[in-house]
């Protein structure tokens, strides 16, 4: 009987020092990520969001899974897919990018000096945050657009451009470049 019925049983489903997934059931999630082709790195996260998922699924009241184990390879597969979904949006993204770039063409020295410290402030952005600058102020997609590009809330979107437009503001008058 898998850990999460016992601790279910005895009333215990809140306790979050208890871990819903024991080692095997790691190991068969780990695996079935990397087999979904999730890079070593990203896999600890995955690991991680399958524990949540299971702890949400309890905590909200239905029923254990039958056989947790089972689930959580399902749950994984499902996540591998999420990732690689992903992955071709953020290429497609850049593909669009590389597009507008080819376009540009600077006119003056003034123009390059600027060009080249925004280049550099983008390159020390977090990527969330160059993502959503990029998207709004490179491919003018309005705030709705990028939120549904990227499936998350407007709000975020906002937060975040919000962060990076003043980073990169500090990082241009930082340089002297405006």
């Amino acid at each position: 009987m898998t850990l999460l019925r016992r601790r279910a049983r005895r009333g215990q489903g809140d306790d979050v020092r208890d871990d819903p997934l024991d080692a095997a059931q790691e190991r068969r999630v780990r695996a079935v990520l990397a087999l979904g082709g999730v890079p070593q790195s990203d896999l600890p996260d995955g690991v991680q969001q399958v524990r949540l998922r299971l702890l949400e699924r309890t905590a909200s009241g239905r029923e254990a899974p039958r056989d947790v184990s089972a689930w959580a390879a399902v749950v994984a597969s499902n996540l591998a897919m999420d990732w690689h979904r992903a992955r071709r949006r953020q290429d497609r993204l850049g593909e669009r990018l590389a597009a507008l770039r080819q376009t540009e063409h600077p006119g003056d020295e003034d123009a390059s000096v600027l060009s080249l410290a925004v280049a550099q402030g983008l390159d020390e952005l977090p990527d969330a945050q160059r993502q959503v600058l990029v998207l709004r102020f490179y491919a003018d997609l309005p705030v709705r657009g990028i939120a549904e590009e990227l499936g998350i809330p407007e709000g975020t979107v906002k937060s975040r451009l919000h962060t990076a437009v003043r980073a990169l503001r500090a990082r241009l008058h930082e340089d002297e470049v405006v």
